[in-house]
């Protein structure tokens, strides 16, 4: 590393809070009766990553998906304990990057309240110093400002930021923003599509992190 790392930002759901349960279950609550029998994770996961709007569009074919939203917030709420849980070795990863002097953010798709509920629920509040929401801003990833933004209020430099994510719309607001890009292998995606989009490293396991501090 010709820079040393002085700030790492998360992605939230598929990267360091495993999700991907109850973000499935939550789509197909939302949608049941509206899309076609067959219809089920195979459908969602090369779509998670992006708003929930989008997503229900995409899914429904509505334009209007405020009621969808509504059947898809309810249902995360009501069972969001039952699935939420921290991918391995996520609390000793980002206590050490914290010890060492590393500034650590977060930066999801997911709105405020349920980025709290969920940082609060498995812990992480004390080592996170800037979360950046949908609520946050005017453009998600993969547009750049969600990172921009989190580098403005740590006031990082992007030459030595990585930014480490799960889905294709993290590796490119990463790159947009002049931040090194990070995959993480564990991502429902496949590590190849992290690798095609053009991140630059792909960590298998958190503490892989170590090496560039």
């Amino acid at each position: 590393m010709a820079n040393q790392i002085t700030t790492m930002l998360f992605d939230l759901d598929g990267t360091i809070l495993d999700t991907n349960e109850l973000i499935i279950q939550s789509f197909l609550h939302a949608l049941e009766g509206i899309v076609d029998e067959g219809f089920g994770p195979q459908n969602i996961i090369p779509r998670m990553g992006i708003p929930l709007k989008d997503q229900l569009q995409h899914f429904s074919g509505l334009e209007d998906v405020a009621h969808l939203a509504l059947r898809y917030r309810e249902h995360n709420n009501r069972v969001h304990d039952e699935y939420v849980k921290l991918f391995p070795n996520v609390i000793e990863v980002l206590q050490t990057l914290v010890d060492r002097g590393i500034q650590v953010g977060v930066v999801t798709t997911k709105i405020r309240q349920t980025t709290d509920r969920g940082l609060a629920f498995v812990g992480l509040n004390d080592y996170v110093h800037s979360v950046v929401t949908i609520d946050d801003v005017t453009h998600a990833k993969p547009h750049p400002e969600p990172v921009l933004r989190a580098l403005e209020e740590l006031g990082a430099d992007p030459a030595r930021t990585m930014m480490i994510g799960d889905s294709v719309v993290d590796i490119e607001a990463a790159e947009a923003a002049g931040v090194i890009s990070v995959g993480v292998a564990w991502s429902l995606k496949g590590e190849q599509k992290l690798r095609e989009s053009g991140a630059q490293h792909i960590i298998h396991d958190m503490r892989d992190l170590y090496k560039f501090i």
